[in-house]
């Protein structure tokens, strides 16, 4: 990596879906409390945030407690709420979809970045990398080419200005689990609706426990 000079001011978009599928692909858990360590050292992290769906209808919400601990440890959370509805032929659908919200929040932060950092291998950013890179903005894609199939798209790593593959970051990023787990507590309802931490001063990240799910 260069240093934080050459680096400058930048942010860091993790799309929770996509990297928890990724490193489960990979074989490995990710530690969020190192993720966020590793990359605040590539500059200054003006931004970290983190995308997730949650379900409408469920009386405990399991990521919940992975949630919680991202609010205050460093992370801006954005939930949307999965939603159920019936198509024109009468089936079934699930809408979760976050890429807009991402998409917003990234042209919002255009401004006061050198560099944006996106944890997806989703095609249809590759739009918003373009868009990116016209305003002077470098961009670099996390994602894997080592699992098969790939979970990054071509087309998406082509367009970044560097593309990081993590199965190179494995051994930095890898959750270690304690050989005797707590039983997980219970917790009420996420509420559905966008949820946006209070600006920080600074990133400053603690300990998590080895009882955080990851995001399913």
């Amino acid at each position: 990596m260069k240093d934080v000079q050459q680096r400058g001011k930048f942010a860091l978009f993790v799309d929770g879906v996509k990297l928890h599928a990724t490193a489960k692909a990979l074989g490995f858990d990710v530690d969020y409390k190192k993720l966020l360590e590793q990359f605040n050292s590539r500059g200054t992290l003006l931004r970290a945030f983190y995308y997730i769906t949650v379900m409408e209808d469920l009386e405990y919400c399991p990521v919940r407690p992975l949630v919680d601990w991202l609010d205050y440890n460093g992370y801006t959370v954005v939930t949307k709420t999965i939603r159920e509805f019936v198509d024109d032929i009468g089936r079934r659908r699930i809408k979760a979809n976050m890429d807009i919200d991402l998409v917003v929040d990234a042209m919002d932060m255009a401004a006061y970045v050198d560099e944006v950092v996106l944890i997806s291998g989703e095609a249809n950013f590759r739009p918003l990398v373009a868009a990116l890179q016209r305003r002077g903005i470098r961009v670099t894609i996390v994602s894997t080419a080592a699992s098969e199939p790939p979970m990054v798209s071509d087309e998406l790593r082509r367009q970044a200005d560097e593309f990081v593959d993590l199965a190179d970051l494995q051994a930095k990023l890898v959750r270690k689990t304690s050989a005797v787990r707590p039983d997980r507590p219970e917790h009420p309802a996420m509420p559905a609706e966008r949820r946006r931490s209070p600006a920080r001063p600074g990133i400053h990240v603690t300990g998590a426990p080895d009882s955080i799910p990851e995001a399913e």
